[in-house]
């Protein structure tokens, strides 16, 4: 193996080769020097499979990047805990007009005064073409130079730290993109056939050689905390990171990034669709050691009682009360049960797992393309605001995608920059994919559905900050709504077991947060038409002594577009308005 420098340096430089494959050796050069690897001899030159930056994109040179170079000014930040957070998915790409790290910065502030405390990013590993999602990724110690160069990423995190922003990075080690990889040039030993995965061949964890994968993936996870400060990591499909080994891939994984932080506090959250607890459960318990999982099941049941659609994988919900209470009270909804849709038993039982651990949402990048719209185009405008106030005053850990808060009319649709045979691939994918959706499996809606590689699909899924006043309504409601989170003791405490519920009619219940000394709250919720509750047998809605419910905050609210009606008590029974929330608090007579 040799080291091939470019530029001002060139020069060809032999490295020793030393036990396990490795090789090493010591060569002048400084940060900025482009270089690639020769392998044997080859004409054909190499990136780096550790490349710090690719400024020509995965098939160029890598460069050297000097980590400590940027100057810091977060030295006092402590970290951030997953209790008590509100979550923002922020593609860089699309978040601004620019797509850059910078302009994201300058968003910051704004997005702190709106009540977001952590914004996670998806994935940055350096992958082939001027766009994408992020999860073809490559180069999975390089952030792409398409945002910016590494210590513009930094200059993004330290302009976080500053306002008391967390960050996390969404990161992906179940597959390697299907361009620009060239590890398999330096081993064959990365990927393996005896597992598989939806997206090509699973990372080799637990097979022979594997130990210098398994240390290629620690050192990453460690990398973004140690040398960019992120707060954390979301790890992609967890279910397709395949390991039989004594520790498990990501209990390692979830102890590095501890290890790295240095008493920083720091957030791992996993997606994880067959809603294995584990997860969530402490090391020294036997469990991953993670601190949150994204609930699927919030998500679906709330679209369902949205739109009233049951297509696909959202055929095993109904929208009902029942199902909303179930989730808000204990996580996921499918702890074990059959899986009509999967034809198979799904999930594991929550008991003991703090609501925080459950991360909730209305949107997020997969949903918001999958189903074509954001939510709010697809409901009715006072049942969507009902729903807003389920989410983020839920005892679990909100969510918002990017733009949500302000009913941003933006799309996010699937979009991939790649060579012509494989980009044909790609939209062919994306069609049976979609084709689950009986309503997208016909001719005339396959034909529709956008090409990935079209760079006017990306362009079209920027952000439109101009509707922040356009949408006023939407940015209050959701502004309001998180203020109200953050600055009422009773909902910020996300207490276990602090939240009980109730059936109330057909499309209506009610939640009762249990605070201090009879400090409670309720929260009414009715998605269908105004309905008179008499008479009332349901505790739940009785007041302590010498206590009544009055009004704390309302759906209806004309700066949120309503019409003023809110939910009351009165002498002939209780009256709650159609499609519509209201939060009551316990007061004294």
């Amino acid at each position: 193996m040799e080291v091939v420098l470019e530029g001002p340096s060139r020069g060809t430089f032999a490295l020793h080769a030393e036990a396990g494959s490795y090789f090493h050796g010591f060569v002048p050069a400084a940060a900025g020097t482009r270089y690639r690897f020769r392998l044997d001899g080859e004409d054909k030159l190499y990136p780096d499979p550790a490349s710090r930056f690719q400024p020509e994109g995965p098939h160029g040179p890598s460069q050297i990047v000097d980590p400590a170079a940027f100057a810091w000014t977060d030295h006092g930040w402590r970290g951030a805990s997953l209790p008590g957070q509100v979550l923002y998915e922020m593609h860089i790409g699309t978040f601004t007009p620019e797509g850059t790290w910078e302009a994201a910065a300058r968003q910051l502030a704004e997005l702190k005064d709106a009540g977001i405390t952590v914004v996670e990013i998806m994935p940055l590993a350096d992958f082939a073409g001027h766009f994408g999602w992020g999860y073809d990724g490559v180069n999975l110690f390089a952030p792409t130079r398409l945002y910016g160069a590494p210590d513009d990423v930094r200059g993004f995190i330290d302009r976080a730290h500053s306002l008391g922003m967390g960050v996390l990075l969404d990161v992906v080690y179940n597959h390697f993109g299907p361009d620009g990889n060239y590890l398999d040039q330096f081993s064959t030993n990365y990927t393996t056939d005896r597992y598989k995965t939806d997206w090509g061949p699973a990372l080799n964890y637990d097979g022979p050689n594997s130990g210098p994968v398994r240390e290629y993936i620690a050192a990453n996870a460690r990398y973004w905390i140690d040398e960019f400060h992120f707060d954390g990591l979301r790890l992609d499909a967890t279910q397709n990171i395949y390991d039989n080994s004594k520790e498990h891939m990501l209990a390692l994984i979830s102890r590095n990034v501890r290890q790295a932080a240095n008493g920083r506090a720091t957030i791992v959250v996993a997606e994880n669709e067959p809603q294995q607890i584990r997860l969530v459960r402490p090391l020294e318990e036997g469990g991953y050691g993670f601190d949150g999982m994204w609930n699927d099941d919030f998500h679906h049941t709330a679209r369902v009682a949205l739109t009233g659609q049951t297509e696909a994988y959202f055929s095993d919900y109904r929208g009902t009360p029942q199902e909303l209470i179930s989730t808000v009270k204990h996580g996921f909804l499918y702890q074990g049960q059959h899986y009509l849709w999967q034809k198979q038993r799904r999930g594991t039982r929550t008991r003991g797992t703090p609501p925080s651990a459950f991360v909730i949402f209305l949107e997020n990048h997969d949903q918001v393309a999958n189903t074509g719209m954001r939510p709010w185009q697809l409901a009715s405008p006072g049942r969507y605001r009902a729903l807003t106030a389920l989410l983020l005053l839920s005892p679990g850990t909100p969510m918002l995608f990017q733009g949500q808060e302000f009913a941003s009319s933006s799309p996010f649709v699937y979009f991939a920059d790649h060579k012509p045979e494989l980009a044909r691939q790609v939209h062919a994918g994306r069609k049976k994919f979609l084709a689950q959706f009986p309503s997208q499996a016909n001719q005339a809606e396959q034909q529709r559905i956008p090409d990935p590689a079209d760079r006017n699909v990306f362009l079209g899924c920027k952000l439109d900050f101009s509707e922040r006043q356009r949408h006023a309504a939407a940015y209050a409601l959701h502004r309001d709504l998180l203020r109200l989170r953050r600055e009422d003791a009773v909902f910020r405490a996300q207490r276990p077991g602090g939240v009980d519920g109730a059936v109330l009619g057909p499309s209506a219940f009610v939640l009762r947060y249990f605070g201090e000394d009879g400090d409670d709250r309720l929260l009414l919720i009715n998605l269908s038409a105004d309905l008179l509750l008499a008479p009332t047998p349901e505790p739940l809605l009785a007041p302590d002594e010498e206590k009544c419910w009055k009004v704390l905050w309302n759906s209806e609210d004309p700066r949120y577009g309503g019409d003023s009606a809110a939910a009351a008590e009165r002498p002939d029974g209780w009256r709650l308005p159609g499609e519509s929330a209201v939060v009551m608090k316990a007061s004294r007579v």
